[in-house]
C-alpha cells in the first residue's frame, strides 16, 4: 500500500478538537447517534445496505443478492427502515427498499479506509515482530 494515500486517511481520521462538531453535542444526541451506529452493528444489516448501494431492490432481489432468508431479510428491512436508514417505496404490489441518505456509503467508506489503514500498520507490526524473531 502506497505511502500517501495511508497519510492522507490518517489524517482524515485524526481531527482536531476544534474541528470535532461531536464534542458539542448534548447526551441525547449522542444517544441518538449511538442508536444509528447499533442499527449498522449487525453484518446482515451491513449486507442488506451494500446490495442497496446500486439502487433501489425488492425483498426478493436483496434475498438473492445477500443469499440471506426471507424472514431475516424482512426483520432486518424493518429496523433499517425505522432508523431511517432506508426508505421504502410501493410500486404495485411490490415494495423496493432503497438508500434513504447516500452519505452513509461515504461513512461505510471512512470505516473502510480507517481498518485498511489498521491492518496495514499491524501488518508492518508483525512483519518486523517476524523480522526480530528470526534474528535472535
Amino acid at each position: 500500500m502506497p505511502n500517501k494515500p495511508l497519510q492522507k486517511s490518517v489524517a482524515v481520521l485524526e481531527p482536531t478538537s476544534s474541528e470535532c462538531g461531536i464534542s458539542k453535542l448534548s447526551p441525547e444526541a449522542l444517544g441518538l447517534m449511538a442508536s444509528f451506529f447499533k442499527v449498522l452493528s449487525e453484518v446482515s444489516r451491513l449486507q442488506i445496505v451494500c446490495s442497496l448501494k446500486t439502487g433501489a431492490k425488492n425483498v426478493t432481489e436483496i434475498i438473492e443478492e445477500t443469499g440471506l432468508g426471507q424472514a431475516n431479510v424482512s426483520k432486518h428491512l424493518k429496523i433499517l427502515t425505522q432508523a431511517g436508514v432506508v426508505a421504502r417505496e410501493q410500486r404495485g404490489v411490490c415494495v423496493y427498499y432503497q438508500i434513504a441518505n447516500p452519505f452513509l456509503f461515504e461513512l461505510c467508506d471512512l470505516v473502510c479506509d480507517a481498518l485498511s489503514v489498521q491492518v496495514e500498520q499491524q501488518s508492518q507490526q508483525l512483519q518486523q515482530l517476524s523480522t526480530l524473531r528470526q534474528n535472535r
